[in-house]
């Protein structure tokens, strides 16, 4: 299949040159942001990657702003911030064609609703990728770890288009596995997420040295993981992992699977950027309690991220994605 990746930031690219690299499949990029398409461009249409800091290599790729995009993919491929897809879904309507398939994998809930508005159900693809890629800068990507991925239909049930996605994805070496638990399937990595990228960018720490702290799990990760499972099963909603393989599941990946990478949302703290804290935390707390569940940590936690961006006037953060690891 042909796919065409929408948003060419840290994500995108790693899904994208994946495909076209060790799957040998046709991608295209379509970037929002014009920024990074113009450094792409003027870089002679290349991206340059690397893998854990080393072998920086160039690669060529077919880049292209939504309005000069016109490509007919199989498969729209949206990486994304919650804030920005319902721009770059409205820039790219006139382009959307009948039989197309969405696939979005991105952070945060929020997301789904919105490519709804412009596809069917039966071809919209939601995932997880417990994948670390850093953005350097524009048309500049680090490929960090190792790589794993879960995608659900939104339907619940098998497609040829679903059969065809885990073959592609399994050729890139995105290891890919499939679910018919929509919702479960992204809440389970939105839990990961509420609880590793919001502390790791409120203390500026690596995965692996928030793990170093002896009571993490136990005091910290535990209390916000079960307002999630409470607030979850009061909604009809079952995760596929419990919420012990969770905590198991934040020990491991901290101390072993990514203990070197910092999340995107601290990539978007020291940059200036709006975190996606109310699509992570703030969702998380929002469906607990629209269910009758206290959800009081995610709450708080939703606020004192809020708080951190705020004070980055006062105590500007440092950048320390390209420092190494002390």
């Amino acid at each position: 299949m042909k796919y065409a990746v929408v948003g060419a930031g840290a994500m995108g690219l790693r899904y994208g040159l994946l495909l076209q690299e060790e799957a040998g499949l046709d991608v295209d990029f379509v970037e929002p942001t014009q920024g990074s398409v113009d450094v792409i461009k003027a870089q002679g249409d290349v991206v340059y990657r690397s893998v854990d800091h080393e072998d920086k290599t160039p690669i060529k790729v077919n880049i292209y702003s939504p309005e000069e995009y016109e490509g007919t993919p199989d498969v729209w491929i949206f990486f994304m911030k919650q804030m920005q897809l319902a721009d770059a879904l409205k820039r790219l309507q006139p382009k959307f064609q009948k039989g197309q398939t969405a696939l979005a994998a991105m952070n945060g809930m929020g997301h789904i609703e919105k490519i709804q508005e412009y596809f069917d159900d039966e071809h919209i693809i939601g995932g997880t990728a417990m994948i670390a890629t850093i953005l350097n800068n524009f048309g500049d990507v680090d490929f960090i770890g190792e790589t794993s991925s879960v995608y659900a239909n939104l339907t619940q049930k098998p497609s040829k288009v679903m059969d065809e996605v885990q073959k592609d994805f399994q050729a890139a070496g995105l290891n890919p596995s499939y679910s018919e638990n929509f919702m479960g399937t992204l809440l389970t990595k939105v839990t990961f997420n509420s609880v590793e990228n919001s502390i790791a960018t409120m203390f500026q720490s690596r995965m692996g040295h928030l793990i170093e702290y002896k009571d993490f799990v136990s005091t910290i990760a535990a209390p916000l993981v079960a307002e999630v499972y409470a607030g979850a099963k009061a909604a009809g909603i079952e995760l596929i992992e419990t919420e012990q393989e969770m905590l198991e599941q934040v020990d491991y990946v901290s101390r072993v699977g990514n203990p070197l990478h910092f999340p995107s949302m601290y990539q978007d703290f020291v940059k200036g950027r709006p975190t996606e804290v109310d699509y992570i935390n703030g969702y998380l707390a929002d469906l607990a309690e629209k269910n009758g569940v206290p959800a009081p940590n995610q709450r708080l936690i939703t606020n004192l991220v809020h708080l951190a961006e705020a004070m980055r006037e006062f105590n500007p953060p440092v950048n320390k994605l390209a420092q190494p690891e002390k």
